[in-house]
């Protein structure tokens, strides 16, 4: 029904006419207000109250009903906006703009309420729905623009829509960063890059921490000095970033650390040295395997071993080796069916890299620092008993060590 064709029906109801029945209709909408907003609110509230499911209770904490109430005293302007003649057209448009708005805020407060509802459920946590909520908020103040325009000009929506074709540059250009945003949180949810929750590092923005929030613009990293990160959606998927997401599920941490042996102090081992490694209690019996594989291969090969160089032998560097990954097979803190290696890497200028590449199995951030500290606690200190050095740069102690007695070393320049 349009609003010139109301007629004059409002009247007949009312039994007045003119300023009367102005008055009358203005104060029907205010006690319907009144209505609506205290007796019809309080007995929505109570029956939210009494009832066992929690949706009802999100839709009156976001005002939904009380938004609601709002449209109470625009429908009955609407209904009788004949009484406002000359300006019956103006107050009727005016009444069905101020419809269209609770309208629109009603349903924005129902999405906010429906975000919190499922956000609440286990089977959706991590996921960016606050995105989603966002691009529906957006679309929906663009129809209900569009609707009021239409409503106030007395022209079709769907001429308004054609019209739009024209503006979309300009759209495209004012909401260029919500729309790569937009695509970005697509493509972020639908392959699972990033949850709440995850532990991301990007190097370009300075982030290394926990993501606590992700909307449709910015995502916000909780760093671990417990400062805040906040990137903008569309440019994580510019720049590299590492999830730690699957280290924390797969159960095992990594460690990737190695000794530098000084190169000069390697060397084969002769029978006393071997009879006192074999007292090392992890490496004894491998001790003893080896010096048999060994004994075998020189006798098959006729090898004079009078002289240390001639023949298959054991040296110092091998068995602390074999001690290293013996003491690590015996620790209850590192995972045997992940990667387990104890491995030599190529040397260099600072000696040669007895690596540790293993996993722990607990991911804790400061129980996997006091694992890997005390795993390298030990080793280090049983370095020397393997007649090795660890390498490391001369220090201002050992410049003294080499200058005369009673003399100083000269300074630098």
């Amino acid at each position: 029904m349009s609003i010139e064709e109301t007629a004059s029906w409002g009247e007949e109801i009312l039994g007045l006419s003119g300023e009367r029945a102005m008055v009358v209709t203005l104060v029907t909408a205010l006690v319907g207000y009144l209505v609506a907003r205290g007796y019809t609110l309080r007995f929505v509230r109570s029956l939210a109250r009494s009832s066992k499911t929690q949706i009802d209770d999100m839709l009156v904490k976001h005002g939904v009903f009380t938004r609601l109430s709002l449209a109470v005293p625009a429908i009955l302007i609407f209904i009788f906006a004949e009484v406002f003649d000359p300006y019956q057209s103006e107050v009727g448009r005016l009444a069905l703009v101020a419809i269209t708005l609770v309208l629109l805020f009603s349903a924005s407060a129902f999405l906010a309420a429906l975000n919190e509802i499922l956000n609440s459920m286990e089977f959706v946590k991590g996921l960016p729905l606050n995105n989603y909520f966002n691009l529906i908020g957006i679309l929906l103040y663009v129809v209900g623009f569009i609707v009021i325009i239409a409503i106030w000009t007395g022209k079709s929506p769907g001429l308004l829509l054609s019209g739009l074709g024209a503006m979309m540059a300009i759209l495209l250009l004012i909401f260029k960063d919500t729309i790569l945003s937009l695509v970005a949180s697509v493509q972020i949810t639908t392959k699972d890059l990033i949850r709440v929750g995850d532990w991301i590092e990007v190097p370009k923005y300075g982030a290394d921490g926990d993501v606590v929030q992700i909307t449709l613009h910015t995502v916000k990293v909780q760093n671990w000095d417990k400062t805040y990160t906040v990137i903008p959606t569309y440019k994580l998927l510019d720049e590299a970033f590492k999830n730690w997401r699957g280290m924390a599920h797969s159960g095992g941490r990594r460690i990737k650390r190695a000794i530098n042996i000084d190169i000069s102090t390697v060397k084969f081992l002769d029978e006393q040295t071997v009879e006192r490694y074999q007292e090392y209690n992890l490496i004894s019996q491998y001790i003893e395997e080896k010096l048999q594989e060994v004994d075998e291969y020189n006798r098959q090969h006729h090898l004079d071993t009078a002289q240390l160089i001639n023949g298959r032998r054991l040296t110092n560097l091998g068995t602390f080796r074999a001690y290293a990954k013996a003491y690590l097979r015996n620790n209850s803190h590192i995972h045997k069916q992940m990667t387990f290696l104890v491995r030599q890497l190529e040397p260099g200028p600072e000696g040669i890299p007895l690596q540790i590449y293993v996993f722990t199995t607990d991911t804790d951030w400061v129980k996997y620092e006091d694992i890997q500290a005390n795993i390298f606690d030990h080793l280090l200190a049983v370095v020397p008993l393997f007649d090795l050095k660890v390498f490391q740069q001369p220090a201002g102690t050992d410049f003294q060590k080499l200058a005369p007695a009673g003399e100083e070393p000269a300074a630098g320049n």
